[in-house]
Formats: structure tokens, C-alpha cells, sequence
């Protein structure tokens, strides 16, 4: 992997208060800031919200690429109110990182004072899009920067679905104009999971809002594929990245780890493979990789 021709930029959102990111960026995770830091070209990186109090700041700061803080505990998708709290801590996080955005996903992690410790899928419905709504648009009107939101994987689908994904999201961004971070392997393993086409799935789903994409890897366990952010990236979503690319709406791709973590050079080597599936479907972006 060499040298990007160029330093990273980030490109004007369609609302024009702010900029996206370009390029391939990374998670930044402690066990391998070491990595990150050396990692020539990186056109963005992203970083635990809730996690940013405990983290060394300038170290992130000396990136000098766009930051972005991705929170796991907003709770959009819940019945209740977000609390403004939450809200504060993604705000404040936009500020002390200089980010062009922040981003969450489109899930309840609690219900009635109870915390579920993880991301759960939100019913497809008319009552819980009105909810989202209103969760979103209290959000956006409390950030200083943009806001994305993220399909999450999941390994049901709710009885009462009155919407595909797509017509959820189309009109989720239709009501509230939220940019999308489209997570290509939660498409994949959404898909698995149905019994349904992931490239179908996939080209089905609004581009035009596109933010930044995420790409990780996942395994089958008791028959349902899961999200790990463990394993390596299959071929299957590297192809995915490519069917992304290939409409131009998406022009930064970014890797997730969150253990497991690999030696530096299969890690390289993963970025490298997410560059060259971006670039082969010919997408053009201020930082290119190149694959050594």
C-alpha cells in the first residue's frame, strides 16, 4: 500500500451545512491505534461516542483525518423520548473533534427503564416510523452537524412489518432528510438471515443519502449468520461494495473490527481488499488507495 496521492478532503452533503467523508477509513479502536496512526492515506476514521471521554484525544486529533463519533446508546428507534443527555454527548463529541457528522443506528437498546445491551431491531411499522421520526428529527435539531443513521443487522424480522427496508428508509429520509451510513455487511446478513438476495436486497435500498458505508465480517452460529466485526470480510460483501460504488452515491468505505484483531499486515491487507473492490467499480475519491 503506498501513499495517497493526495490529502484527504471531505465532500459537501446535500444540505450544504457540512462536509462527508471520502475514501477508506477504519475504526479506531485502542488495540490498534498503534495501526491506525501509521496507516498512509487513511481518509477517515470513527470512533466509539460514548467511548470518546476515555480516549486520548489528541492522539485522535493528530490523525488528521476527519473524526467521526458512531454512538451505541441513543436509542432511536425506542418508544420513548432520546434523551437529551445522549443527544449532548454526540453533540459535545462533534465539537471536540472538529467532525463533519455523527452517526447512530436505527435500533432500541432500552424499553421501559430496562437496558437490553444490545442493538435491537425496530418493528417495520407505521407507529414505530413515527417514532424514529420524531426520535431523529429531536436529534438533528440538537447537533451541530449532520446526522447519519445505520441499518443494523438483524436476525428476525417483526410480525407486524408493514414496510421492506427500503420503503422504510426511503421514507424515514424522505420525512426527515437524515443522511444514511449504510452498512453493506448488515444488508448481507439481513439477507441470509430472510432467506432473501443480498444484491437485491441491497439495490433496493435509497443511495442518494448515503454518508459513509460500513464493511465488516460475520459468521454463521446455530444457523443464523451474525454481525461479529470478528472475522474477516467475505467475498460476498466485497462484491456488495463494489454494487455501492458502482451507483456513485458512495464514496468512503470503512472497515470495523471490534476484536479479533488480526496482525497488522492481514489488517493492511483487508483495507487494501475494501479499496480495490471501491476502486474497481470505479469510484473516484480524495484519497485513493492503491492495492500494492
Amino acid at each position: 500500500m503506498t501513499s495517497a496521492e493526495s490529502s484527504p478532503q471531505i465532500r459537501p452533503s446535500a444540505d450544504g451545512r457540512s462536509g462527508l467523508p471520502q475514501g477508506i477509513g477504519i475504526g479506531w479502536r485502542p488495540e490498534i491505534a498503534g495501526v491506525v496512526a501509521d496507516l498512509p492515506g487513511l481518509g477517515f476514521c470513527e470512533v466509539i461516542a460514548e467511548s470518546v471521554p476515555f480516549y486520548p484525544i489528541d492522539r485522535l486529533r493528530a490523525l488528521g483525518v476527519p473524526v467521526i463519533p458512531h454512538g451505541i446508546r441513543l436509542s432511536l428507534g425506542g418508544a420513548e423520548p432520546v434523551a437529551h443527555e445522549r443527544i449532548s454527548l454526540l453533540a459535545d463529541c462533534a465539537d471536540l473533534l472538529g467532525s463533519p457528522l455523527v452517526s447512530e443506528h436505527i435500533a432500541f437498546v432500552r424499553a421501559g427503564g430496562i437496558e437490553a445491551g444490545h442493538l435491537l431491531p425496530i418493528p417495520r411499522s407505521r407507529e414505530a416510523l413515527d417514532a424514529l421520526t420524531d426520535n431523529i428529527r429531536r436529534t438533528q435539531d440538537s447537533l451541530p452537524v449532520p446526522l447519519a443513521v445505520e441499518n443494523i443487522a438483524a436476525l428476525f424480522d417483526w410480525p407486524d412489518d408493514e414496510y421492506t427496508e427500503g420503503e422504510f428508509l426511503t421514507e424515514l429520509i424522505e420525512r426527515t432528510g437524515v443522511h444514511l451510513l449504510l452498512d453493506v455487511e448488515n444488508v448481507y446478513a439481513c439477507a441470509l438471515n430472510r432467506g432473501t438476495d443480498p444484491a437485491r436486497d441491497l439495490a433496493r435500498l435509497p443511495a442518494e443519502r448515503i454518508a459513509y458505508c460500513h464493511v465488516a465480517g460475520g459468521r454463521f452460529i446455530g444457523g443464523r449468520y451474525h454481525d461479529t466485526h470478528t472475522d474477516p470480510v467475505p467475498t460476498e460483501v466485497l462484491e456488495m461494495v463494489s454494487q455501492v460504488a458502482e451507483t456513485g452515491a458512495a464514496q468512503a468505505f470503512m472497515l470495523e473490527r471490534d476484536g479479533n484483531y488480526p496482525p497488522a499486515r492481514e489488517l493492511l491487507t483487508e483495507l487494501d481488499a475494501i479499496a480495490d473492490a471501491a476502486r474497481m467499480a470505479k469510484v473516484t475519491t480524495g484519497s485513493r488507495w492503491w492495492v500494492a
